[in-house]
């Protein structure tokens, strides 16, 4: 197992990051949640002692996974494990609804706040590590999200921020806000990446090099269509997707990637999800890719992927059948550029 710098910081985290999303009971899910959310304490235990024991030190959860199972599971897991909380990085997040009262949903001074000490009550700690904004808020101006944010890290409640799902534009708007008041800033975006989904390249990555800003992938088997279980003609009737096809995909695009992961994995004896884990292993943007699993066999399977290493010609196969069609200014940008290198 790897670590890399979180951001511009000194703070360390493995190179995979074990997500919670499958974290809850049926009873504690409603929704989407009932669909992913299905592990109990036992298994919750057995998932978090084997990421551990391979070297992941970070661990990812939010207050609407199974609204707040997740965090309830994980931070009695790592009691029941006897886990030392300081070698831990516990990250959470805050946007989404958690009941129908008007102001506990988004991204208020007051939600935050109280948000923030209930995954605290949850977690059962007294810090967290890095605490992220689920998403956007576009009723909340950024100047009062980032003062509240800034003022749980004065507290001492929170020790870095971050922020998931925004658009470029969003991220170095709050970046730029942060500076001009002297605020905490973003050290890391929690992303949607993936060889099949490489939409982020066109304008974030640019910006997350330039800002020397995390990335932490989310769903990097893209739904479980990265999972070796899909082909061209191979449509299982046991993956997620059936019931949650999230997130969206070009699947004809899809199959055509598939179709040389198939050959290339067959030809390294390593599994399709190996293989589109280790693509993102090689990626010089990501920092940590976040991956989860319901079954201990798929969670060995991921971690395997720490010790496959691509060529540089089986890279640039992957990177030639999945490249992104050509957008304006990217085109006209890097036609006026060529003599500036």
């Amino acid at each position: 197992m790897k670590y890399n710098f979180l951001g511009n910081t000194g703070l360390k985290v493995s190179e995979l990051c074990l997500g919670t999303m499958t974290f809850g009971d049926n009873g504690a899910a409603a929704g989407m949640w009932a669909a992913i959310g299905q592990l109990e304490q036992n298994a919750v235990d057995e998932i978090i002692k084997t990421s551990v024991d391979a070297g992941i030190n970070f661990i990812d959860t939010a207050n609407v996974y199974s609204f707040g199972a997740s965090e309830t599971l994980t931070g009695k897991a790592i009691r029941n494990l006897g886990l030392k909380r300081e070698d831990l990085v516990i990250a959470t997040k805050v946007r989404g609804k958690m009941s129908d009262k008007p102001n506990d949903i988004g991204l208020s001074r007051k939600h935050i706040i109280q948000q923030c000490n209930e995954s605290l009550q949850r977690l059962n700690m007294d810090y967290i590590d890095l605490y992220q904004i689920h998403g956007f808020d576009a009723l909340t101006p950024f100047e009062e999200i980032l003062a509240a944010l800034d003022n749980l890290v004065q507290s001492g409640k929170v020790r870095y921020i971050g922020c998931s799902n925004l658009a470029a534009w969003q991220l170095m708007k709050a970046l730029g806000i942060a500076a001009i008041n002297h605020l905490s800033k973003f050290v890391s975006l929690q992303a949607y990446y993936t060889i099949a989904g490489r939409d982020l390249e066109r304008e974030i990555i640019p910006l997350l090099l330039d800002q020397k800003i995390g990335l932490m992938v989310w769903s990097p088997l893209a739904g479980g269509f990265l999972s070796g279980k899909y082909g061209r003609n191979i449509k299982p009737e046991d993956s997620r997707r059936v019931n949650f096809d999230f997130p969206p995909i070009n699947k004809e695009k899809a199959f055509d990637i598939l179709d040389v992961m198939h050959e290339m994995a067959k030809e390294k004896n390593i599994s399709v999800a190996q293989l589109a884990l280790a693509w993102l292993l090689h990626k010089p943007a990501v920092t940590t890719v976040i991956i989860g699993a319901k079954k201990q066999e798929q969670l060995k399977d991921n971690l395997g992927a720490t010790e496959i290493v691509l060529s540089k010609e089986e890279m640039e196969k992957l990177d030639h059948i999945s490249k992104l069609t050509p957008e304006y200014p990217a085109w006209m940008i890097e036609r006026q550029g060529f003599d500036r290198k």
